[in-house]
């Protein structure tokens, strides 16, 4: 869409607003709306300003002066504004110089697509993140000098089992046991099909929606595979668009990657394909029907896990999923049965455009831009160097002898672990320089700082639980 077909658009649904978004660096969206006599086809060069200093991870208050520039293919009406509203995306731009930010992840993303098509090896990147979250009914929780503690609540959750309801229905998924039975044990059929609609009302394609495993209202809404940037884009509007129609119900969403002890957490298994002139690369007559570059891309994700977990797993509650011995994706592995393993080469259908690798470990925590665009970068270094993925994994992981499981390694098993992957292994990330030293520094100080060191200063509650009468 161009900026005069975007303001044509403003006339013909009598827009009142223009709301103006963009993703800070850890990956929260961020907006500011003006009236619609402010936005005419120089606001697409020109842009406008705003306080970078007030973002996290972005500019010194001395060099806080910063732009957004609307791209006027983002144009989207919001479905829950009360005045008619206008959504732009945007990309953050130096005022000075009106050279792109390099801390702004939609910019590391486009350099990402524009690097893939440098190296001739594919046009096109393809990515379905299965982005799973929880939807509760209450959660309280506080974190201060002399307590903390957190609670949530579901009319799922199985601890209601006895609540005094007047009446209890019963009808509460057990642990590890919903996916996915038929209500009135599934009690958000009509939410999950209502944030369905919604996403398709906007025109995001949607392949199915259903319960997930945890009880307490565990889900997943899939999205259809779309390019690169796209579907990064599309992240956003899905996570914004989950949380208000939740919230219009009296409900909450989270992406939080574990927020229950003893059930499922929630990943975001993430399909990936690469195309070039409107074939599929990843098909061929290797291993489960996968070609040799799909063998090197799966070594290049492998190599680079580490590293990539500072991306694609980026929280310190990442690290509550990703434990081994249990059933999160963990094993830097492939298979193309096994749950267990990093990586999976789905067999539900024989055609080649069918043909992609999904990686398991990450999680909807994430800022989709960095995680996405990480990926691709191992998938490009696993492709440029033939990087062999070894042998698949296609036993059991749980009944392997010792010996043999002491062979297979694992992710990292904190987020300080990640980040210290991602510092030592990061060269693959500055080809073209998609990312830059700047960006990967401030990713790490910031992680580390803000997430990292708090959450090891402070007590447990179950610490106390463990040690108060030694």
């Amino acid at each position: 869409m161009s900026p005069k077909e975007v303001l044509e658009l403003i006339e013909k649904k009598q827009i009142k607003v223009i709301d103006i978004r963009f993703m800070d660096f850890p990956g929260v969206w961020q907006h500011f709306t003006v009236p619609r006599g402010e936005l005419n086809e120089l606001s697409f060069e020109e842009g406008f300003g705003f306080d970078g200093s007030s973002i996290r991870g972005w500019q010194p208050i001395n060099l806080s002066d910063m732009l957004v520039v609307p791209d006027a293919d983002t144009a989207r009406i919001d479905p829950f504004f009360k005045a008619s509203t206008l959504v732009l995306i945007g990309n953050i731009v130096d005022p000075i110089t009106l050279e792109p930010y390099s801390r702004d992840p939609r910019y590391i993303t486009q350099k990402a697509e524009t690097y893939l098509e440098s190296t001739g090896i594919g046009d096109i990147a393809y990515f379905g993140p299965e982005a799973e979250f929880f939807i509760f009914d209450n959660i309280r929780f506080d974190s201060k000098s002399n307590a903390a503690f957190y609670e949530i609540d579901s009319v799922e959750g199985i601890w209601n089992s006895g609540r005094i309801e007047e009446p209890n229905l019963g009808y509460k998924p057990r642990h590890k046991e919903g996916y996915f039975p038929v209500p009135p044990m599934d009690k958000f059929q009509d939410l999950r099909t209502e944030m369905l609609l919604v996403l398709e009302d906007l025109g995001i394609d949607i392949e199915c929606q259903h319960h997930e495993v945890a009880t307490a209202g565990q889900a997943e809404i899939d999205m259809r595979f779309k390019p690169l940037l796209q579907m990064a884009d599309q992240l956003m509007w899905f996570k914004y668009v989950l949380k208000n129609v939740a919230h219009k119900h009296g409900h909450t969403v989270t992406f939080m990657p574990k927020p229950l002890f003893e059930d499922n957490g929630t990943g975001m298994h993430t399909h990936v394909s690469i195309w070039k002139n409107g074939a599929p690369l990843f098909a061929g007559n290797k291993y489960a029907g996968v070609s040799q570059d799909a063998l090197y891309a799966i070594g290049g994700i492998l190599k680079h896990c580490n590293a990539l977990c500072a991306f694609t797993n980026p929280t310190t509650n990442s690290y509550k999923r990703l434990v081994p011995g249990f059933e999160a994706p963990v094993n830097l592995a492939y298979s193309s049965s096994n749950r267990s393993a990093a990586i999976r080469i789905p067999m539900y259908s024989s055609s080649p455009k069918a043909k992609r690798i999904e990686f398991r470990t990450p999680d909807p925590s994430c800022n989709g831009y960095l995680a996405f665009s990480a990926i691709l970068m191992a998938v490009l270094d696993g492709i440029q160097n033939k990087i062999d993925p070894g042998e698949p994994l296609d036993k059991n992981i749980y009944d392997l002898p010792p010996e043999e499981l002491a062979e297979v390694e694992s992710t990292p098993g904190s987020l300080e672990e990640s980040l210290a992957a991602l510092n030592e292994d990061r060269e693959f990330l500055l080809k073209g320089e998609v990312f830059t030293q700047d960006a990967i520094d401030m990713w790490i100080e910031y992680k580390t700082e803000h997430e990292v060191n708090p959450i090891k200063l402070r007590p447990h509650p179950h610490e106390f639980f463990l040690y108060y009468d030694i």
